[in-house]
């Protein structure tokens, strides 16, 4: 995949939405989302973080406020236009059931006039990206693949016409935990490829920690409780909804995220100690302890043995104080 459409900021300035009943769904929220990032939208049932996805690609136009990608308000470009740059992947996916998977996948781009071997080529190229053979499946109709794959199907084709931005609304959730963190872990591989500007939708918080470069906790009425780094988040949160709302316990999340400090290693006196990579994580290096039954695991980059990290001093990193948890911005 090219990717040579470059991904692009968000910025949501003071955005409302108060429907004629009087109901606030998001009450002027502002946030900047950086280009190139996975931000995700978390929150209770009915805080307005599907209603937030939806006024960025204007299924559900805002009531006051302004919605900016790349710089350009939104709300001032025609709606058709603007969906087709932006890819949008949904719980239950919305494959049309009487076109083949290929057919399926090149829908914005013959919606944008591309030639028809240029459209099975990219349809072909993002099947493979996204782990399914084109040859096998590209004939195949959505009846015919699993939930997983059809999920897969769906991203493939958010991303047909190389959009700037991706939007996901609780997009793993409808699958089985197994296949759910297989399609978290293809997710990631696939981001650190394509580097698109993603807002993603979840209710679950391990999955915003698993898969957010930044996570914006919401209450009701869409009211910005914090927005801040998975491990910002689980180290310093904000008050206490954000708090209850991440569970009690988040030291242990913070594992997941936390990678090994430089500075707690120890020259090396274990010959026999695992092994785990410079970019590996606390949580990988208590596993690799855990696995060998040892208290310590060796840690290596590419050409070098940097040190050793002691399960104490996994203790130690996880209690390090970190910079202020970042406040919202006052509305």
């Amino acid at each position: 995949m090219d990717g040579t459409r470059k991904a692009a900021p968000i910025a949501l300035q003071r955005v409302r939405k108060q429907y004629p009943d009087g109901t606030v769904a998001v009450g002027e929220l502002s946030l900047e989302l950086a280009a190139g990032e996975t931000t995700v939208l978390i929150g209770p049932s009915g805080c307005g973080k599907s209603t937030v996805l939806r006024m960025i690609n204007r299924l559900i136009e805002p009531t006051s406020g302004a919605v900016l990608i790349d710089g350009e308000d939104v709300t001032k470009s025609d709606p058709d236009r603007l969906r087709r740059g932006i890819g949008y992947v949904i719980q239950h996916v919305g494959l049309f059931p009487h076109q083949n998977v290929r057919t399926n996948v090149g829908t914005v781009p013959r919606l944008l006039g591309w030639p028809a071997a240029r459209i099975r080529e990219r349809s072909d190229e993002l099947l493979t990206l996204v782990g399914l053979d084109a040859a096998r499946y590209g004939d195949r109709y959505p009846h015919e693949l699993s939930g997983g794959q059809r999920q897969r199907v769906g991203v493939a084709r958010a991303l047909a016409a190389d959009p700037a931005v991706l939007l996901m609304d609780e997009p793993f959730s409808a699958v089985d935990p197994i296949v759910r963190t297989r399609l978290q872990d293809e997710f990631r591989r696939l981001q650190r490829t394509v580097r698109k500007t993603v807002v993603l939708v979840t209710h679950d918080i391990d999955e915003a920690v698993r898969l957010g470069d930044r996570i914006a906790v919401l209450s009701e009425g869409g009211k910005l409780e914090q927005f801040a780094t998975p491990a910002e988040l689980l180290a310093a949160p904000a008050n206490d909804f954000v708090r209850e709302f991440v569970g009690g316990d988040r030291g242990i999340k913070r594992l997941a995220v936390t990678p090994i400090p430089r500075s707690r290693l120890t020259p090396a006196v274990d010959g026999d100690a695992p092994v785990v990579a410079a970019d590996a994580t606390l949580q990988d290096a208590l596993a690799a302890m855990l696995r060998e039954g040892r208290d310590r695991v060796a840690v290596r980059d590419d050409s070098e043995l940097l040190g050793e990290l002691a399960a104490a001093d996994i203790v130690a990193a996880l209690a390090e104080d970190l910079p202020p948890a970042p406040q919202p911005a006052a509305s």
